[in-house]
């Protein structure tokens, strides 16, 4: 099947990969929303940016992300000299770790204390919490901000997002690797079924492939033990219905 016909769905075996895969959703957004012009969008990129602020806040995720760049570091250096492995592109990997290690060492403390010091942006968001809590009469000062040139604003952004970017950074090469050692297999869901034994084998991520003319959805549940694929879908209903026929899609099973 053509890649650019491929839907990809992706499913988290633990709570650190689930944390990882939603900043990096996120991140994408913030990046996409705070590059565009309209004042629509910066506000949306503020409200991004405080959900990234949330996520950050709730475990030691730096900590994890430097123990995760430490262990692939001294997996990749064990590679040196391998024949087989291409020093250039090692290389590389290795300066992009060393690079990410660098740049989360570099702000220690509380992630994304400094925008939490910002009064003005905490105000934003305890309105933001309100449904319509951030017009022009609740907020007059953030309207003259969202009327500001579009250049002011985005530079702003910029300097707001900048110190978060090393996370974004980081767990995008952690990501990376763990996508990288994906097993991909072929497989058949009969009668929009398909289940497999792990054989108490640790995983970290699934991936489920498909074309997306199929029109179907999976549903997925999985543990150390099993994995169970349902296939549904929407056919223009708000409700989707389990799928009766047989569903081709590639597996893939990814671990650090």
């Amino acid at each position: 099947m053509p890649q650019s016909q491929d839907v990809l769905y992706e499913y988290p075996f633990n709570e650190r990969v689930r944390t990882l895969l939603r900043l990096e959703d996120l991140f994408e957004k913030l990046n996409y929303f705070c590059a565009q012009e309209h004042s629509f969008c910066h506000h949306t990129a503020l409200l991004t940016l405080f959900e990234v602020l949330e996520v950050t806040s709730r475990s030691d995720l730096r900590g994890e992300l430097l123990q995760e760049l430490e262990r692939h570091k001294q997996s990749l250096l064990a590679l040196r000299n391998n024949p087989q492995v291409a020093e250039n592109v090692l290389a590389s990997v290795l300066a992009q770790i060393d690079a990410a290690q660098s740049g989360l060492n570099a702000n220690p403390g509380r992630a994304g204390q400094y925008l939490r010091d910002n009064e003005w942006l905490m105000s934003i968001r305890s309105r933001a919490i309100i449904p319509g809590g951030t017009c022009e009469f609740d907020l007059p000062s953030y309207h003259a901000w969202l009327m500001r040139p579009a250049s002011e604003r985005i530079a702003e952004l910029q300097a707001w997002v900048g110190p978060l970017a090393q996370f974004g950074e980081a767990l995008g090469i952690v990501l990376n690797l763990l996508r990288e050692s994906a097993q991909h297999s072929a497989r058949i869901a009969q009668a929009g079924s398909f289940q497999q034994m792990l054989q108490g084998r640790t995983y970290s991520l699934l991936q489920v492939r498909l074309d997306k003319s199929l029109g179907a959805i999976p549903e997925i549940s999985a543990n150390k033990y099993m994995l169970w694929i349902r296939f549904t879908t929407a056919d223009r209903e708000p409700k989707p219905r389990p799928i009766e026929r047989d569903i081709e899609f590639d597996l893939a099973l990814c671990s650090f």
